[in-house]
């Protein structure tokens, strides 16, 4: 156990205690050797955390907080949203506070005389502004187990026939345009300056869930480039900015191997360890890294959504858990 730095100056904030309790306790599950967002699974089992009455997964930093909870049912609702579907949380138990933030508002467009525009249908058109401060709010979520009423978790609904899995993602991989070599090795890399991913050969690895990973992970660093998302990649290896990368690149990986059902790859104890110094060193970090995480994964899953009506026919009326925008 390390020690917290909790002598901070001036008025502590809601957001500021949101943000030391989420990241200590990640802290905490990293230096017993686990990672939250890994979660063992099997095969084709979609396990991401998400809302459900709305059937969205949770997004960022909610992701991740609710992956450390330990809970074995990744379905979560608000008080009120139990109610509304006849059931209720059971007395006694306390919920789980999560962060939501407005960044754009949406407005009504009007013509230089204040009149409304309206579309071919005849609708308002409107438009999302960008607000000059983001409004943060807050929301407390139960998880099934809290809640009486709930229909068990079926998994057999929230799994995908692994043949269809492994055609999904090979569809982000391919809709995404990476430039992907293969060469036999064991190095897995992706160089910023040339815009390439170097990959084993899939039969080089244990299984090809294990291929899978970390083909998405590589392809979680692509997504940085400056023609991309444009994160900061100049880190030299074994810097903070390094590692910074490196963890956003492993929370995009696991966000994609949830929402695709592919078993995510456990990460070398060294990983552990640089993900722990960044921490330590700014509190911050992990809420910058799974916001980032999160806009890659969109990013990817956007572009491989134009090859959905071709897909293979899924097992169960609900098996193709949906990886689209969420809390």
């Amino acid at each position: 156990m390390i020690a917290r730095n909790g002598s901070g100056k001036g008025k502590t904030t809601a957001r500021s205690e949101f943000v030391e309790q989420v990241a200590w306790r990640i802290i905490e599950q990293l230096e017993k050797g686990v990672a939250p967002w890994q979660k063992p699974w099997k095969p084709g089992e979609y396990s991401r955390p998400y809302n459900a009455l709305t059937k969205e997964p949770y997004r960022g930093i909610n992701s991740v907080w609710l992956s450390a909870q330990g809970y074995d049912d990744p379905r979560w609702l608000t008080f009120k949203q139990a109610q509304s579907i006849g059931a209720h949380v059971r007395k006694g138990e306390h919920g789980l506070r999560l962060i939501r933030y407005k960044a754009f508002d949406v407005v009504t467009l009007k013509n230089e005389q204040g009149e409304v525009v309206l579309d071919e249908q005849g609708n308002p058109v409107k438009k999302s502004v960008p607000l000059e401060h983001p409004i943060v709010s807050w929301f407390v979520v139960f998880n099934a187990r809290q809640i009486e009423g709930l229909p068990e978790l079926e998994r057999r609904t929230v799994e995908i026939d692994e043949s269809r899995r492994n055609w999904m993602v090979e569809q982000v991989m391919e809709r995404s345009g990476a430039d992907i070599r293969h060469i036999a090795g064991d190095r897995a890399f992706y160089r910023p300056s040339d815009d390439f991913i170097v990959l084993p050969y899939p039969h080089q690895f244990e299984d090809l869930s294990a291929y899978y990973a970390t083909a998405l992970h590589e392809l979680g660093h692509w997504t940085g480039h400056g023609s991309r998302l444009a994160r900061d990649q100049s880190g030299a290896f074994g810097s903070a900015a390094y590692g910074r990368e490196e963890l956003c690149a492993e929370l995009a990986s696991a966000f994609l191997c949830s929402a695709l059902g592919i078993r995510p790859t456990v990460r070398h104890a060294d990983y552990l360890g640089a993900w722990l110094a960044i921490m330590r060193a700014d509190t911050r970090a992990i809420f910058r890294a799974a916001s980032l995480a999160s806009k890659a994964a969109d990013y990817l899953l956007g572009l491989s959504r134009e090859a959905e009506p071709s897909m293979p026919p899924a097992r169960g009326a609900n098996a193709a858990a949906s990886a689209g925008d969420g809390q």
